[in-house]
Formats: structure tokens, C-alpha cells, sequence
């Protein structure tokens, strides 16, 4: 239980800096593209595969402390952390193909997701 519980705790925190950082990037420089979205996509990537080292190799910590940040606050605060760190470990692996394909089923899919999701709405709430 106490391993839910930092992970929560850790996606409380994720949530609300996800938050601040997106729109202190937006006022800094608008809202004409995602910029906000972007930030924090790479932020999170960069976070990611900078604490997968530290955290698994470098340091000793608890695991809850470990899950706190990696799924909770990485989690909450971006999902492209965890996609970025897959198609990573695939390339590692060699895994070319595999990862190429990972990377356009992901985005093409979450394209195509997000818009059937909308239309559904749309047509449903008429």
C-alpha cells in the first residue's frame, strides 16, 4: 500500500507542475503553437532517461521512493517520458524496425484516437 501511495503522491506533484510549466511556457511565448505541450514532453524525456540511470544505477533508494518518481511524477507529468524510454530500450536492443514501427503506430494512432474520440463526442452530444 505504501507503494501506491508515493506513486500517488508523486503524480499529485507531476499534475500540478505539468501544469506550471506548461503555462509559464505559453505566456513566455503564446499560444500560436503547443509549446507548452512540447516543453514538457522533452523535459519529461530528458527527466526520464536522466533518473532511469541515476535512480537504478547511481543511487540508493526505496522503491517507493524510485516509483514515486518514475511513474508517479514522470507519469503524471508527461506519458511521452514512458514512450521515449521504450523506443529508447528497443534501439538499444537493436530493434529498428520494431522502433520505427512503435514510434509511427504511436503517433499516427494517437492521432487517430483523439480524433475518433472527438467526432464520437461530437456526434453524441449533439
Amino acid at each position: 500500500m505504501t507503494t501506491y501511495f508515493a506513486i500517488a503522491l508523486g503524480g499529485a506533484f507531476g499534475a500540478v507542475c505539468r501544469f506550471w510549466i506548461s503555462t509559464s511556457t505559453y505566456r513566455w511565448l503564446g499560444t500560436d503553437f503547443p509549446f507548452g505541450t512540447l516543453m514538457v514532453n522533452i523535459s519529461g524525456s530528458f527527466l526520464m532517461g536522466f533518473l532511469v540511470i541515476v535512480l537504478t544505477e547511481k543511487w540508493s533508494l526505496s522503491e517507493e521512493l524510485k516509483m514515486a518518481l518514475l511513474v508517479g511524477f514522470l507519469g503524471s507529468y508527461t506519458t511521452f517520458s514512458t514512450f521515449a524510454m521504450d523506443g529508447l530500450n528497443a534501439l538499444n536492443n537493436g530493434a529498428i524496425l520494431k522502433v520505427s514501427a512503435y514510434v509511427l503506430i504511436s503517433v499516427f494512432g494517437s492521432l487517430l484516437g483523439v480524433w475518433v474520440g472527438y467526432l464520437g463526442a461530437r456526434l453524441l452530444f449533439r
